[in-house]
């Protein structure tokens, strides 16, 4: 790629990345076709204008409505499998090193009423067998989609505690702006006592306090966009202090019209504020997006220079849920010497 703005020699990680929303327009046509499911379109050209986002959507829940036809085709264990494979697939070949998959078992399980534990089973078996053919390391993050309420969530929790040994997290995603944090604080209580680190949506469809919420009350390590967190300097500045670190997503964003534009986007104040700041692609499949394209078109355009690119790119590290073993193992296969700093 002209002007490649990643550094070779260092790892390449996608921090937020769903893998429900990474869906290929091919398996959605193909096992459409299988098992007699209706669509807008019979081709690829025909299909992805009602799958992809190119121009901004009213607002953050108009963006999750594409996930529609992604989780019409998952009728089986075996879809959900080969879509978790396929998932991973693409990463490798967008040049990503590690990868931290979420999902949400639910999510995947409603359409057709499948078993969320036999979701879980069959995507745990699909990154996994991806993961060993391609030689690119994968964790994963389970969702509680707080659009269903706290009473399903947990049960959803239920099911990914049932198999904690494959995941390294649990996400809080969803309608932020009618779910408050707050509503799932025995959730995230189990998971923290399950020893499991905490990643939590906010400050996207709502203010800081969301964040303060998802913060004091949820444990969280990371947050998942964080756009509001500017309207808040005490916010902005602990978050700095504590290491609280950011999955910036600018292309989707900027489609959720969650910012105008790149230009608008406060991912530079974040960097200037010393806040772990990482750049990820959010739903690739749906934003028609890969991380390149944000390292290389998105971030510039948000007025990053390239030491601050580069950055994004050190600090994806540093905020994974990756042991210290784990991180220098990464940055010895990049021909990269660890330092403290690292990891």
């Amino acid at each position: 790629m002209n002007n490649n703005l990643i550094d070779p020699h260092y790892p390449l990680i996608d921090l937020h990345r769903h893998l429900d929303g990474s869906v290929r327009l091919e398996t959605i046509l193909e096992l459409s076709h299988t098992h007699g499911l209706p669509l807008p379109a019979q081709d690829v050209e025909g299909l992805r204008p009602y799958v992809q986002v190119t121009d901004a959507q009213p607002g953050v829940m108009e963006f999750i409505a594409r996930f529609e036809w992604m989780t019409k085709i998952l009728v089986n264990e075996d879809a959900c499998r080969r879509v978790a494979y396929e998932c991973v697939e693409d990463l490798v070949k967008e040049g990503i090193d590690y990868a931290e998959l979420r999902f949400s078992p639910w999510f995947m399980a409603e359409t057709h009423r499948l078993n969320p534990v036999a979701v879980i089973d069959a995507v745990v078996d699909g990154v996994r067998a991806a993961s060993r053919d391609t030689g690119t390391p994968v964790n994963l993050i389970g969702i509680l989609s707080r659009t269903y309420g706290p009473d399903i969530c947990h049960h959803e929790l239920a099911a990914i505690l049932s198999r904690r040994e494959e995941f390294v997290a649990v996400d809080l995603a969803g309608d932020e702006a009618h779910f408050p944090a707050e509503w799932f604080d025995s959730h995230f209580s189990l998971v923290r006592d399950a020893g499991l680190h905490v990643t939590v949506h906010a400050g996207e469809a709502d203010g800081p306090q969301s964040i303060w919420q998802a913060i004091q009350r949820l444990g969280a390590e990371r947050i998942g966009h964080a756009v509001q967190a500017v309207k808040d300097e005490r916010l902005l500045d602990y978050m700095a202090n504590q290491r609280i670190a950011v999955e910036v997503n600018l292309t989707s964003n900027v489609q959720t019209s969650t910012v105008k534009n790149y230009a608008e986007h406060p991912v530079r104040l974040f960097l200037d504020r010393g806040i772990c700041t990482t750049l990820n692609t959010d739903d690739p499949g749906i934003s028609a997006i890969t991380l390149p394209y944000e390292y290389n078109v998105a971030a510039p355009q948000a007025g990053l220079n390239k030491e601050q690119i580069r950055q994004l790119q050190k600090n994806a590290l540093q905020a994974s849920f990756l042991s210290a073993q784990e991180k220098s193992k990464l940055l010895l296969k990049k021909g990269a010497l660890p330092s403290y700093g690292d990891l």
